[in-house]
């Protein structure tokens, strides 16, 4: 008999201890939400190397019991990286070794529309401001910096802002930044049609100049110099971007230059998008100020783009109609993502349309646009 209740017992502390016990409302959600991320990223090819560690995080994260994130759990540990502020850094020095500088250098006024397009950053920081004032005690000025950073669609510089700023936020605005991130392809592309003439996106861009190695090795210093000199709360992802770009062009450091954009960058990328994922518990993520990060992360990407769009069209005219206003919408700063969208939808008006090289102007800028923003943030709210 006492081996029958010993028996029972044991079943009984086994049933208490599955997952399904555990298993409540807001799992099942957020369980949905991250199968609805890997269909995405696995089934429709968007942004898989991002979506798809994301959407497993916030799998894992949601099955109930399992610890990862509880103190002393495996993802709780690499977690520590995007808390610190160490991750974000290393990705830039992997985007950096990754990205020919070259379009940018060839077309200095690119910089104006990547420019352009940070101001859906300053725009959903002023949503933020006036949500408060409607909703007292929503968001506060150091919250509302870091959610605002959303629109520069850079997910390294919106942990990397937020954990210095707002570290209690970071879970949402990683997961709303990186998805957005992700889904450039869907969110683009109609804001794009929608702003320009069939006539504007076709138009054939002539042939950047060439550009010298020389010209490549000086420019990764001084935007380091000057960033650094004038917002030293930058050099974090200003100093690894610049570098990691350094190494690319430097013939004698191309071993350093394929570590960082290959093994290190892949390896940090799967620590980072995982820990970002798994910060999307159902207890933090479903809320009201969860759903205002949401809002106003989509009205900052989607406003960045527009204004990005609108110098573009701006730039067209003043230059007789020689610029394609569609690369303005790569002043985000997905990279290569948003140029590519722009390659995409100016090709699909006129196949021979080759923007490709042209977006990566705006583009690149827009990665250092998005992080001198992340600086002043800092210097303005980060003491």
């Amino acid at each position: 008999m006492a081996f029958i209740h010993a028996l029972l017992d044991a079943l009984t502390g086994f049933v208490k201890s599955t997952g399904f016990i555990g298993l409540r409302s807001g799992n099942i959600i957020m369980i949905a939400v991250a199968l609805l991320f890997l269909y995405l990223a696995i089934k429709k090819g968007y942004e898989p190397l991002l979506l798809v560690p994301i959407s497993f995080g916030m799998l894992l994260v949601n099955l109930p019991f399992n610890g990862l994130m509880d103190k002393g759990g495996l993802l709780y540990y690499l977690y520590q990286g995007n808390k610190l502020g160490i991750f974000p850094p290393l990705v830039f020095l992997g985007v950096g070794a990754l990205t020919d500088f070259g379009p940018l250098i060839a077309n200095p006024r690119s910089i104006l529309l990547g420019g352009a397009a940070q101001f859906g950053i300053f725009f959903a920081f002023l949503g933020a401001i006036v949500l408060n004032m409607i909703f007292p005690g929503l968001f506060d000025l150091k919250e509302a910096a870091s959610i605002a950073i959303i629109g520069g669609a850079d997910g390294p510089t919106a942990i990397f802002l937020t954990s210095q700023l707002a570290p209690h936020l970071l879970g949402p605005i990683a997961v709303v930044a990186y998805s957005y991130m992700a889904l450039v392809p869907i969110i683009q592309p109609p804001i794009m049609r929608a702003l320009t003439t069939k006539e504007e996106r076709q138009i054939k861009m002539d042939q950047l100049r060439p550009v010298s190695k020389t010209e490549k090795i000086i420019f990764p210093i001084l935007v380091t110099i000057l960033v650094v000199l004038l917002l030293p709360s930058a050099a974090p992802l200003i100093g690894m971007l610049m570098f990691g770009n350094l190494i690319r062009e430097c013939a004698d450091t191309q071993n350093l230059a394929q570590t960082a954009s290959n093994a290190l960058m892949y390896s940090i990328t799967i620590f980072l998008g995982m820990t970002v994922g798994a910060t999307a518990s159902a207890e933090a993520f479903i809320n009201p100020q969860t759903l205002g990060i949401l809002a106003l992360g989509l009205v900052a990407f989607s406003v960045g783009t527009a204004a990005g769009i609108l110098f573009g069209k701006i730039m067209c005219k003043a230059t007789g109609g020689k610029v394609n206003p569609l690369i303005g919408s790569a002043g985000v700063s997905a990279v290569p993502m948003a140029a590519r969208v722009a390659q995409k939808v100016g090709s699909e008006e006129n196949p021979t349309n080759f923007l490709l090289m042209h977006a990566m102007g705006p583009n690149v800028a827009g990665v250092i646009g998005s992080a001198i923003v992340a600086g002043i943030f800092l210097t303005l709210y980060g003491g």
